[in-house]
């Protein structure tokens, strides 16, 4: 046998990511920029009274502004970054380590990863694909009903499980009812609809309960600590779901009129649908325990907002009663566990941690008193719309439990100046929290209907400043008339 000589190929240097650098070197210089800066004037309010801002408060926005640039260019992991903000504040003793790191564990955060935990649990056991398979094998052939469909799916998954976990479960079954659609592999109009949509619908069927998404428990968390009111499962429901579905369904002729599939049918849908349900066979052991748990655990969470007994128990107890029944139940196991996103976990965990930064630390009331400057003589409806927009512009910016997280302290702060109620800056900001339609970044769900390749960020930017002024002038009717009659306090009296 003769020799082979086997020359090894040079090895390819990846270039040098200038980019990645830039923002990597520029957050860092934000940071000592601020953190080094010679006090700022003091913020004055209406009263004419002075709000210093201190060098906590000032390092506080030092670490805001090295976050945000991170979180946004991505120039590390977003829970790196997030792991970050809680080392920045105690080497610089911005807070004190126990106050800084402890918010890393907040209830909030255990709660957001029991949701994720659930949602694991409908990918794993097979319920979703049950589901998803009837679904498809009931509503027939016509692309508009499809659409429909998946939109309805898709919004009501979001009420029981993270819209994140939603998105990644929905988008294998809308690839195989694309591929049924066309063997074309150039965009279409239906595809953009589906996919789109479906990050869409994802964001506003995620603001009907807490389980949609980390940013309801984070909203909820800070009114409670900041206002000393507690908005329970059932309250959040009652105000949020009008909106979340007609949202859902507006979505729904908005695609239809803006990008019209170009065809009416998909011939042979129903049939494969109704085949692969049977290809399932009989429901098994796992998803038949999954069910009583889930259906268990959300039942509970929603009775403690209408039963004076229950009131005691722990909404976050109760969800990770769940997650340890999982394994108890033997429906998750070692190899699950490590599978759990821990980077989404540990963002949300660093968003927890800059929010009560700014908030302990007097940075938010400071910039909240600036801002109210800005606001003094604008009526109240002007105010909660002007208030939303920010919110809805910062949640296209960074993550929405990030934008909620930081933008919540500071509307709360202002409102009671202008005789507007704390709760419908809540759910006014909760609403366009949840609906970042513009940026790919703004939420996960978008990210991952990107990668249909249906669609490029130039589209999903038109389409979104488009759904974006609709929300707003659905928000503005919500605040004006609907919440209005269903009960919630818009105004209050002014502060003095």
């Amino acid at each position: 046998m003769s020799a082979m000589i086997v020359k090894e190929l040079p090895e390819t240097k990846a270039p040098f990511d200038w980019k990645r650098t830039l923002f990597l070197v520029g957050g860092l210089a934000l940071f000592f920029i601020i953190y080094y800066a010679p006090p700022w004037p003091d913020a004055i309010d209406p009263k004419g009274e002075h709000f210093v801002l201190s060098k906590e408060a000032k390092g506080a926005l030092a670490v805001f502004a090295v976050a945000a640039t991170w979180w946004i260019f991505e120039v590390v992991p977003i829970g790196v970054t997030s792991l970050l903000i809680g080392t920045l504040q105690a080497l610089f003793l911005i807070r004190t380590p126990t106050e800084a790191f402890k918010d890393y564990m907040d209830p909030s955060v255990l709660f957001i990863f029991g949701s994720v935990v659930i949602g694991m649990v409908f990918t794993k056991t097979g319920l979703t694909r049950r589901i998803a398979y009837k679904m498809l094998s009931i509503i027939g052939e016509r692309t508009s009903m499809i659409m429909l469909g998946c939109f309805l799916m898709t919004a009501a998954l979001t009420h029981v499980m993270a819209h994140t976990a939603v998105a990644a479960t929905m988008f294998p079954l809308l690839m195989a009812i694309y591929a049924l659609y066309t063997n074309e592999k150039t965009p279409t109009k239906f595809g953009r609809c589906l996919f789109m949509g479906m990050a869409y619908v994802a964001g506003a069927g995620s603001v009907v309960t807490l389980l949609g998404a980390a940013r309801g428990a984070v909203a909820l968390g800070f009114y409670k600590d900041m206002m000393n009111v507690e908005i329970g499962f059932g309250t959040l429901t009652y105000y949020m779901f009008p909106l979340g579905w007609l949202m859902t369904f507006l979505l729904w002729g908005f695609f239809m009129v803006l990008s019209k599939p170009e065809r009416d049918r998909i011939p042979g849908l129903k049939e494969k649908a109704s085949r692969m349900y049977k290809e399932l066979g009989g429901i098994t052991r796992n998803e038949i325990v999954a069910a009583c748990i889930i259906f268990g655990v959300v039942l509970l969470i929603a009775l403690k907002s209408f039963i004076p007994a229950l009131d005691n128990l722990d909404k976050t107890g109760i969800l990770l009663s769940s997650t340890i029944l999982f394994f108890v139940c033997k429906i998750l196991d070692l190899d699950d566990l490590e599978d759990i996103p821990w980077n989404i976990i540990l963002l949300f965990a660093g968003a927890m941690s800059i929010g009560f930064c700014l908030w302990q630390t007097g940075a938010a009331k400071w910039m909240a008193v600036n801002w109210l400057v800005l606001f003094q003589k604008a009526p109240a409806v002007v105010f909660i719309m002007g208030m939303a927009f920010f919110v809805l512009v910062m949640t296209n910016s960074i993550m929405n439990v990030a934008a909620i997280a930081i933008s919540l302290p500071v509307a709360l702060v202002i409102a009671p100046y202008l005789g507007v109620a704390g709760e419908v800056i809540l759910f006014s900001a909760l609403a366009t929290a949840g609906m970042p339609f513009m940026l790919l970044i703004g939420a996960a769900p978008n990210a991952i209907a990107y990668n249909s390749k249906q669609f490029t960020p130039g589209e999903f930017l038109k389409f979104g400043i488009l759904a974006s002024i609709m929300l707003m002038v659905v928000l503005w009717a919500f605040v004006s008339f609907v919440w209005p009659l269903m009960g919630m306090e818009v105004f209050a009296p002014i502060q003095q």
